[in-house]
């Protein structure tokens, strides 16, 4: 069965930081590259950050290079997203899922992250 759960969210000033986790079912973890994805209040769920199995190729979206970091831990079945330098525009609930993942797929809760300005 997969199961997604993240967690590691909350409020937090501008240029703050956050370390979020996502612990994933065998199932779901094994199948190769992991991603982070969010979604903002109105807006529809975006990519932000995917990893592939090794670790060796890492990808984000522009507003993000150089303030997050996506990593994973293979014998844990997690994937992380630190994120740093918060600004108010990243304020959105944070999924991860395969890094395929469309919106008709299973999507876990999410975990929100808010950064007041």
């Amino acid at each position: 069965q997969v199961q997604l759960v993240e967690s590691g969210g909350g409020l937090v000033q501008t240029g703050g930081s956050l370390r979020l986790s996502c612990a994933a079912s065998g199932r779901t973890f094994s199948s190769g590259a992991m991603g982070w994805f969010r979604q903002a209040p109105g807006k529809e769920r975006e990519f932000v950050a995917t990893i592939t199995w090794s670790s060796s190729s890492t990808s984000y979206t522009r507003s993000v290079v150089g303030r997050f970091t996506i990593s994973r831990d293979n014998a844990k079945n997690t994937v992380y997203l630190q994120m740093n330098k918060l600004k108010p525009e990243d304020t959105a609930v944070y999924y991860c899922n395969v890094a395929s993942a469309t919106k008709n797929d299973y999507w876990g809760q999410g975990t929100q992250v808010t950064v007041s300005s």
